[in-house]
């Protein structure tokens, strides 16, 4: 397919911002004047177990060691849902066999929506969502095959942001990334997620997605996580599925996580996904994080164990690091096992993508209340780091890939509609099989990715 129609562009503009205003809406604002006092639970030691779907088609008790990745253990189709409402189209759903965080082989699922209208041969785009949560009831095929409430909702509202590519005969993929014990923010897991569901497509017939099907990565936010890693890790763990990767489109991308934190510690809007972040780390590596945590910090690690990110945006205006921890681990370099787990999430060091990229990131971050002045930070959209995504920008550029980079003077929330336009423009030319364009020679100079270096915690 070639270029987009001024129509089409329109259309993709209308979409983008009706499902950003649903999803703001949805999220309590800044506004919101509970403190984070106020909001946490009773304090606890204990680390609960991780949260998981009842549903039976997620449960696999058969041993997964020996059976290849990507593999498909069962399928099902359903009515595609929306708050639990059906649509009059349908959803096929495969379990499929993954890794975790840790390497352990696991099951997890993807949700393929087929054209109504196909046109020609097969192609894939595959949407990593921005679903965000610590619970796995509010994944894309749960959220599909009929969830409803405010965690379900984002992935029901994204319908809206990859319906243009449904229209245009595109089959949809829909891995769940965080895979199906949530673990949210740990971001390699994302991309094996998504590459094994890339893996699984063709091995069920009724996708009727051929073996060489072209495949296009698209995702915002913690989308842009999945694709993100998913571009980056492709060539070594799934080098078939890379050569089908025609380009990756993302934007509002995590880069450096450890540095995040700094970057959101006290923001009126974004503070309380510093939480979220600890708990999905420490759930993903298998490790405890409550010893450094003062009674504030375990009772709120207590209390979001199940939250989706809707349930924190505002609510924890002004939170610190220092709020939630003993005195003597004061910055979250003391905490060693942080730290460690911190290092192997800074995207651009664990491979290069094989395919072009287009990577938009806002830098206005202030209009969402985080600060844009901290050295070695400096501006982003309230949640991501400007600095650290030209540098990552430029990392890839250096290994050779052709990357296209645009800054946004709006806030993470606002970039997307002008970013998901040009995202849909420019992926739409990589499947019609034109020369990528690129701006590597312009990208300016970002911020140092050196790894975080841990201090001594004295008592």
């Amino acid at each position: 397919m070639g270029a987009q129609t001024p129509s089409f562009r329109r259309a993709v503009t209308a979409l983008a911002a009706a499902a950003l205003t649903v999803a703001t809406l949805a999220a309590p604002t800044v506004a919101d004047d509970r403190t984070h006092e106020q909001a946490a639970a009773a304090p606890t030691t204990k680390v609960p177990a991780p949260p998981r779907v009842s549903d039976p088609f997620y449960r696999w008790t058969k041993p997964l060691k020996k059976v290849p990745k990507g593999a498909v253990l069962r399928t099902r189709t359903v009515s595609y849902s929306i708050q639990g409402l059906d649509l009059p189209l349908k959803a096929i759903q495969i379990l499929y066999r993954t890794r975790d965080f840790r390497g352990r082989a696991v099951v997890n699922a993807t949700t393929v929506v087929r054209p109504l209208l196909p046109t020609g041969p097969s192609k894939v785009l595959s949407y990593q969502s921005f679903y965000d949560s610590l619970n796995p009831a509010d994944q894309p095929s749960t959220a599909i095959a009929g969830g409803k409430g405010i965690g379900p909702m984002i992935a029901n509202i994204e319908t809206a942001i990859f319906a243009p590519m449904l229209l245009a005969g595109y089959t949809i993929n829909i891995p769940d990334t965080q895979g199906q014990t949530a673990d949210f923010a740990a971001g390699p897991e994302y991309g094996w997620t998504t590459l094994d569901s890339l893996r699984a497509l063709h091995r069920v017939p009724a996708t009727k997605v051929g073996k060489n099907a072209p495949i296009g990565l698209l995702g915002y936010s913690g989308g842009a996580i999945g694709s993100g890693w998913a571009a980056e890790l492709a060539a070594g763990y799934a080098p078939a599925i890379a050569k089908r990767i025609v380009g990756t489109a993302m934007g509002g991308v995590l880069v450096h996580p450890g540095r995040n934190l700094h970057y959101i510690d006290g923001s009126k809007q974004w503070a309380g996904v510093m939480v979220m972040a600890l708990i999905g780390v420490s759930r993903a590596a298998g490790i405890d994080l409550t010893p450094y945590l003062n009674k504030h910090g375990k009772a709120l690690v207590r209390k979001l164990q199940k939250a989706p990110i809707t349930n924190v945006l505002g609510k924890y205006k002004g939170l610190t690091w220092r709020s939630i921890a003993k005195p003597r681990y004061d910055v979250p370099e003391k905490v060693r096992p942080f730290v460690k787990v911190a290092n192997s999430l800074i995207l651009s060091t664990h491979g290069t993508p094989s395919a072009p990229m287009f990577i938009g990131q806002g830098t206005y971050g202030e209009g969402e209340g985080t600060q844009g002045t901290r050295p070695g930070i400096g501006k982003g959209d309230g949640v991501m780091i400007a600095g650290d995504v030209r540098t990552m920008a430029r990392r890839y550029c250096a290994k050779g890939a052709d990357i296209q980079y645009r800054e946004y003077p709006l806030t993470h929330f606002t970039t997307v509609p002008l970013w998901l336009p040009e995202a849909y423009a420019w992926l739409m030319g990589r499947f019609a099989g034109q020369a990528a364009p690129e701006n590597c020679a312009s990208i300016a100079p970002g911020n140092s990715l050196a790894k975080l270096k841990a201090i001594p915690a004295h008592r």
